[in-house]
């Protein structure tokens, strides 16, 4: 996926960087700490969807950023949490996964709920595994300052902190400082993608994730956990619009009712949200096609894990 741009392109390519370095950073965190916030503020573009929602990032997400000549390899992770379920299991070895090999590890806290027991376990595994993480302690504008210092001073006690951050993922607070501390820590390499490319993820993905986030946005708690949505064709039409078709899949027809709504209101209120998304997203003019299906049981389908870039017998 790359940028787009109003100003005028030119043919010749950019000049080479001179002394380039590039290298992952792996954001992890406990369910609801920003991550997902956090990697838009650093791209400067919506890539993740965010909800209010738990365990709303299921897989990893790639952000890419330049800084300087430094490229940073964004890593969104998925909460972890104690997992009660396959697919809980799955998720939280994905964000393990994410950190195993990332350069630098970002670990957020949401300041406001520093000592639950979900960062009490990353922490204690850090430790335990010997890795050096940097802690961004989040939502900082909710918290008295003299708060937060006593925070960071306890939570830079365990010892497997090499520095400390306070922010705001969603105001851009000490982000950029961040960012530039990532720049200078990065390996001296080779960038791994082009300049202008923000993530590796397929469009067809991000479009279905954007329709997801609005499901569950729109539903709130109406609708368990487990409904999912996947990109099933995707037309180039010549006036540069595209045309979208997506399912909704839900486990039970009493779900499917609710996704539809009264006279099939909530689907198309979820189709409107969700294209206007898109159409910033992609820059272009979508045609947005709502289907909404039952698929028994999918969350213990090996399939769907797959799709999902999950391991199904972790």
């Amino acid at each position: 996926m790359s940028k787009t741009s109003s100003e005028p392109r030119t043919n010749s390519p950019p000049p080479a960087p001179s002394a380039p370095s590039c290298g992952y950073v792996a954001l992890i965190g406990a369910p609801n700490a920003g991550k997902s916030t956090l990697l838009n503020q650093l791209v400067g573009r919506k890539l993740a969807i965010v909800t209010p929602k738990v365990q709303t990032t299921r897989t990893r997400l790639l952000g890419i950023v330049l800084v300087g000549e430094a490229q940073l390899v964004l890593v969104d992770t998925p909460g972890i949490f104690e997992p009660r379920r396959r697919l809980d299991r799955a998720m939280v070895a994905a964000a393990w996964a994410g950190a195993a090999d990332a350069d630098q590890i970002v670990l957020l806290v949401d300041a406001a709920r520093p000592d639950e027991p979900d960062t009490r376990r990353i922490v204690d595994r850090l430790v335990a595994s010997g890795r050096r993480a940097i802690l961004a302690l989040n939502k900082v504008d909710l918290v008295r300052r003299d708060t937060l210092l006593a925070v960071a001073d306890r939570l830079f006690g365990d010892g497997c902190f090499d520095h400390v951050f306070m922010i705001s993922s969603l105001k851009g607070d000490g982000v950029e400082d961040l960012k530039r501390h990532l720049a200078a820590a990065m390996p001296p390499g080779h960038w791994l993608f082009p300049e202008d490319q923000l993530s590796d993820a397929p469009e067809r993905w991000l479009a279905a994730e954007t329709t997801r986030e609005q499901v569950f946005l729109q539903l709130h708690d109406e609708l368990p956990y487990a409904a999912s949505v996947e990109t099933e064709s995707w037309e180039e039409r010549r006036d540069g619009s595209v045309r979208i078709d997506q399912v909704v899949y839900v486990r039970r027809q009493s779900q499917r009712a609710i996704v539809l709504g009264d006279k099939g209101q909530r689907i198309k209120s979820i189709g409107a949200r969700s294209r206007a998304e898109l159409e910033q997203l992609l820059d272009r003019r979508v045609h947005l096609f709502l289907f909404v299906k039952v698929r028994d049981n999918w969350i213990e389908d090996p399939e769907r894990f797959a799709a999902l870039g999950l391991d199904y017998n972790v």
